[in-house]
Parts: structure tokens; sequence; C-alpha cells
């Protein structure tokens, strides 16, 4: 289970509220406001298999100005999560302190500017093909009150957590995709047919390795030898495994490849350029 900063396992919070976890009532709840909450720099998140992605997160924060926050006992920022805020399916939570900057003070409100990053980990953080959805930020407040000293027959641990959401438009998550493509014969006539044949697959966050994306459109693209530019050939739909193949002409040396747009579910991808030369 992953732990907020300060070392308490907030995925669990919610549905332990009116369980062991102690309470925070309405009136109890610090007043604070989260703006301004920018995801990413607003673009979509594309995560594979192994690697991490770090997401940038900007918001503003305003809270009373006699409210301490000192990142040891008590904890603001901005999680992620999908689902409701009462019911969260998955969220990732900030694991490392936010940095705030004072932007504006009154006699009772402190206003700040603050970013952190949050870590998503396809491992630790996404089970299934359903986290390739739309995410949402909320602002959070948690608050623990520790007693582990025992020598005098009595531990106390209290804990409050508050979060306030959805915040912003929210974001993306998306399957990372890889893409492949391959010209054949090589060399050939000026004239003749080649077959271009390449392969489309995304992550697969149960398996952890990339598989086929079928009935698919990726777009077949040429690059004179002297150009520098690519120019679209025709559109081919990815078959089993995501198998994509077609033929043209060979008209000039140069290179050819597939682009893959994306989905709502899956990144964008682009193939390397395969070389052909022709005589």
């Amino acid at each position: 289970m992953r732990k907020l900063a300060i070392g308490i396992a907030a995925s669990g919070a919610l549905a332990l509220t009116g369980l062991v976890a102690p309470v925070a009532s309405a009136a109890d709840s610090p007043d604070l406001v989260f703006s301004a909450v920018t995801v990413n720099s607003g673009k979509a998140i594309v995560v594979g298999t192994t690697a991490t992605v770090k997401v940038p997160v900007t918001y503003t924060l305003t809270r009373p100005s006699d409210l301490t926050v000192d990142y040891k006992t008590t904890f603001v920022g901005v999680l992620l999560y999908r689902g409701t805020l009462g019911r969260m399916t998955n969220e990732v939570e900030p694991e490392a302190l936010p940095t705030c900057i004072p932007a504006a003070t009154t006699d009772t409100t402190v206003t700040e500017s603050c970013k952190e990053t949050l870590v998503i980990s396809p491992e630790d953080s996404l089970y299934s093909a359903s986290d390739a959805t739309t995410w949402k930020a909320a602002g959070l407040y948690s608050r623990m009150d520790q007693d582990e000293d025992g020598s005098d027959g009595h531990i106390h641990l209290g804990y409050d957590f508050d979060a306030w959401g959805p915040l912003g438009s929210g974001v993306q998550v998306k399957r990372a995709a890889k893409l492949t493509a391959n010209a054949s014969p090589e060399p050939v006539r000026k004239g003749a047919t080649i077959t271009v044949t390449g392969k489309l697959t995304r992550a697969n966050w149960d398996t952890g390795t990339y598989t086929g994306y079928t009935s698919q459109q990726a777009i077949l693209q040429f690059r004179a030898k002297s150009s520098t530019s690519y120019t679209t050939v025709k559109t081919v739909t990815s078959g089993t495994g995501g198998a994509l193949k077609t033929t043209t002409k060979a008209t000039k040396d140069g290179y050819y490849r597939y682009v893959f747009a994306g989905t709502t579910t899956t990144g964008k991808a682009t193939a390397a350029g395969d070389y052909i030369d022709v005589t």
C-alpha cells in the first residue's frame, strides 16, 4: 500500500472513515482552497510497462494564516484519482514534499503558489486497461497525532484526512504505443512494387508487456532522400497482433515509416524511417 510523505496510509483512509479512523467534522476541517490546478501542463500522461513517469502538478493554495503545515505531522498536496471522491478506485499520492512560495497574505489567509511531482510507476500505480481513462485531481490535507511511547502503558494514533475535488479539468492517462516499419525488397528497381510491413503494439499493464493493437489506422509516409519532410502515401489498418502490411511503387531513394495518431486510451507513436535503395 502506498503511503503519504508523512507516513499515513491514505489509500484506505476514506474506506476506513467511521470504522477505525477518527472522523474530522466539517467544523474541524481546515478551510483550504485549491485553485488553478494544472496536471502535466495539461497534456495526457503516457505510461509504458517499466519506466516511471514524473508528472508535474502546479496549483494555488489559500489557507488560514494560523494553520501550520509542517509536513511532519500535517501535510497538504494534490493527488490524482479515478472513481469518485468518496470511493477512489485508484489513486496516485504525492510521495515528496511540494514547493510552495507565498504569493499574497491577508490578516486571516495566506495564498501560496505550489508545485509538486507525482510519480506514476506502471508496476505499482496502474493495474489494468481500465486505468487508461480520465483521472481527476483532488486537494488533500492530512494530520497525524501520535504517541507511540508505550512506556506508560498507553499509545495513541489519531488521523484526519480531508479531500477536495474534483479540481481542474482532469487528465488523461494513456497506454504507451510502439510502432515499427520495414520496406522490402531492397535494393529495388524503379517502378517495382515494394511491401511495407510493421507492427503496432501498446502497453499491457496487466502483463507488463506490449501487445498487438488491432483494427487501428496507421498512416504510411515517405520521405525522399533529398527531402527533410514526410508525405502521406496511404492509410493502413492494423490486423491480427497489430500487424501492418501494404504495397506501393518504388519511385526514388528514401525512407518509409508508419505513424499512429493515438486514441483516447493510447498514446501516439511514430516508427523509425526504413531506407530503401531504388536503382
